[in-house]
């Protein structure tokens, strides 16, 4: 499984790279990695069709463990998929921006 740091999806952010927060809506609106889209973990599969397939895609979580396993569902379907180590939480840490 490809990983990423926070400091790496940073960078990607900045050339356009898709982020799926895959953690639940209450969550999500508490903030998230500007520009992610929520598409909680146990909706993934039914909407993978929302997800581009033209570039990899970074998954996000509160810690990097839901997303994790989301990007073990992405690749098996063909996605290029990377989870985002340390999740929104170490984002936050890292002093970076949310959007509520």
């Amino acid at each position: 499984m490809r990983e990423t740091t926070v400091d790496q999806l940073a960078a990607a952010l900045d050339q356009g790279a898709p982020v799926v927060d895959v953690r639940e809506p209450a969550e999500f609106r508490e903030g998230h990695v500007p520009g992610a889209i929520n598409i909680p973990m146990g909706q993934l599969t039914a909407r993978l069709g929302e997800i581009g397939r033209n570039r990899p895609v970074h998954v996000v979580c509160a810690s990097g463990n839901r997303s994790s396993a989301m990007v073990d569902v992405l690749t098996a379907n063909g996605f290029e998929a990377i989870n985002v180590a340390g999740g929104t939480s170490a984002w936050v840490r890292s002093g970076r921006p949310i959007e509520k």
